[in-house]
């Protein structure tokens, strides 16, 4: 084992954990489990899925050690040991990348996923999120989305990114106004921007196979093809006949970004949005490596698109997908295999609305900086699952709340249920005040994305990572935004206080009151109050 080169190159790979040694990184929908230790079991495979979330082939340590695969890699942790295969490619690893995780972090990402140059659009950070989602779910319509914009600048949330979500088009793939909701669709447009907004359209890489558009593309080619012909036969290389792939909105065509027809018409529907519409960007959705890996070619280990490019993997092809985002600034991307340093918004799988979802916000999110992902945003505020606001569901007030609060100063804030429907007036004002909040923290946050930007560096750090060896790693319901602000929400149903650990420094907490670190303090938490702390030394 060489200690600044390779592991023997591709194949597998067995590494020996340090004793007491803690790991961060390959994929953030197992944030709660990290840090990976010696008691850690996990078995997960980056060439078949991303698991809904940001993925990359990369592991840092508190030793200072770290671990990266240009392409994905199978993993398994346990007993002590890391394992992991890949089939191409080269595993790295720095025995002494520095010597604590900051260290490692930062020599990895210069290393390995500099900083590609640009920022991501600013509004993002600047001002809430706002998505027509979970209000008008399947029935996305033009008298409602201009009443819901109007609801938001009514009561207080200054403008930002509006995102129209899934069905304000005729069909999928058919990327067209649908003419029964939307009369006159550019003037709504135009009214959203009035209004202050940019305004992103909901879309996908899945076409409806009975629409023109999938009839259009079939006469040449562009959709990944099926495993197996009419006879069950297994297929071993690419042919015209589009696989009719299962996604939560049932079995459709998915486009093949290797040929040039799948990708040529793609360009030109976005491009058609932006021009006729004036869509300013586009909400990136259904882009997982599962949903590619669906359609493979070869047995085993080693998945295999049936691609107009047979060597495309499932990896590659959601990152081409993902990289449509890049070429329309402004745009989020939902989630991908390989996007560190990327300057692309992403956020986190929709969430339940649950206590213990809300639990999973942080870790989830602070382990995104660490597969190179800094700018995250939490999923929307309460949850994405939509039935969860309707009447006779069992939506909490205090839930959505608390989940404001954490929404209100990590590095974004997304509103889709309204809370003019949801919440009583005594809780809507507690809302405007999260809201007030954050507007207040907006311009330091701007800052912080201008610096993640040039430095790959996250917005949102564990406390491991800013005072590293103090015995902070396990700590998972508290975060530091940059190195001076530290917070700690409330993520327990009924409490109104929590203990918070406060590292060295002086600290100024948000009601005045001055604390000497490093310490364990219990504070007040009722219900309009979110505790978070400035580093005043």
């Amino acid at each position: 084992m060489d200690g600044n080169g390779t592991i023997g190159g591709a194949g597998g790979r067995i590494l020996e954990m340090l004793p007491g040694e803690k790991w961060w990184g390959l994929c953030n929908a197992f944030g709660r489990e990290m840090p990976f230790t010696e008691k850690t079991e996990l078995s997960l495979d980056l060439r078949r899925d991303n698991y809904a979330h940001q993925a990359l082939s990369f592991l840092c340590s508190d030793k200072g050690r770290a671990i990266w695969c240009p392409e994905p890699v199978g993993v398994e942790i346990g007993g002590g040991m890391i394992r992991l295969e890949c089939d191409k490619g080269e595993i790295e690893l720095v025995e002494h990348a520095g010597s604590n995780l900051r260290e490692a972090f930062r020599t990895a990402s210069a290393r390995w996923f500099p900083p590609a140059g640009g920022e991501p659009d600013l509004l993002y950070f600047s001002a809430p999120q706002c998505n027509t989602w979970i209000e008008l779910t399947y029935n996305q319509n033009e008298r409602d989305i201009l009443a819901y914009a109007r609801s938001m600048l009514d009561n207080g949330v200054p403008p930002g990114v509006f995102m129209i979500d899934d069905t304000w088009q005729f069909g999928y793939g058919t990327w067209e106004f649908d003419p029964r909701r939307f009369a006159d669709p550019k003037g709504m447009m135009d009214a959203l921007h009035a209004m202050g907004f940019k305004v992103l359209l909901w879309i996908c890489p899945f076409v409806s196979m009975d629409s023109p558009a999938y009839r259009a593309l079939l006469a040449t080619g562009g959709f990944l093809a099926a495993g197996e012909d009419e006879r069950g036969v297994r297929r071993d290389r690419w042919c015209n006949d589009p696989a009719a792939v299962k996604w939560w909105n049932g079995k459709s065509a998915l486009l093949d970004f290797t040929h040039p027809d799948g990708r040529r018409w793609f360009e030109g529907e976005l491009a058609r949005l932006k021009r006729d519409f004036g869509a300013d960007g586009f909400k990136f959705d259904g882009g997982g490596v599962h949903f590619y890996a669906g359609c493979v070619g070869t047995e085993g280990a080693s998945p295999k698109t049936l691609a107009y490019d047979p060597s495309a993997s499932p990896a590659a092809q959601s990152a081409l997908y993902g990289e449509f985002a890049l070429a329309n600034p402004g745009s989020e991307y939902r989630n991908g295999f390989g996007f560190a340093g990327k300057p692309v918004i992403m956020r986190l799988h929709d969430k339940p609305h649950t206590w213990d979802a809300l639990r999973r916000l942080i870790p989830d999110m602070l382990a995104a900086g660490f597969v190179g992902c800094p700018f995250i945003c939490p999923d929307m505020i309460g949850g994405g699952e939509w039935t969860a606001f309707l009447p006779g569901s069992p939506f909490e007030p205090e839930l959505f709340l608390r989940s404001a609060q954490v929404h209100a100063l990590c590095p974004m804030m997304q509103i889709s249920a309204s809370p003019w429907r949801v919440l009583s007036p005594e809780h809507q004002k507690i809302f405007k005040d999260v809201v007030a909040l954050r507007q207040r923290f907006a311009p330091r946050f701007v800052e912080l994305a201008k610096e993640s930007a040039r430095t790959g560096e996250p917005m949102m750090r564990a406390l491991e990572y800013v005072f590293p060896g103090e015995g902070f790693a396990e700590i998972r319901d508290e975060f530091m935004m940059g190195d001076d602000l530290l917070v700690a929400p409330v993520l327990e149903k009924g409490a109104a206080s929590r203990r918070v650990v406060l590292p060295p420094g002086t600290w100024r907490a948000d009601d005045g009151r001055v604390f000497d670190g490093p310490a364990e303090i219990d504070v007040d938490a009722s219900l309009d109050r979110l505790p978070h702390f400035r580093r005043l030394v």
